[in-house]
């Protein structure tokens, strides 16, 4: 299944900074069997946006945090066209 997370106060975030981060969690990521796919941040709100197939929320956190970056909100996308 999808899910979009949301990692709130990361205002000021550079593209360097979001590469790093999400090279972090792909780093990791078999050992949950999550596949992070694309991650988007906006620097002047503080919110960073990442997709990823996994095979439950928790694991997607499990990632995030063992990466150091927590996620706020963890959502399923169960629909896409």
């Amino acid at each position: 299944m999808k899910f979009m997370d949301v990692h709130h106060g990361m205002t000021g975030i550079t593209a360097d900074q979001l590469k790093q981060a999400h090279d972090a969690d792909l780093a990791i990521q078999e050992e949950e069997r999550v596949t992070f796919e694309t991650a988007w941040a906006d620097p002047d709100s503080g919110l960073v946006y990442c997709l990823s197939e996994a095979p439950d929320a928790d694991a997607v956190q499990r990632i995030h945090q063992r990466a150091g970056h927590p996620a706020d909100e963890i959502h399923p996308v169960p629909l896409t066209v």
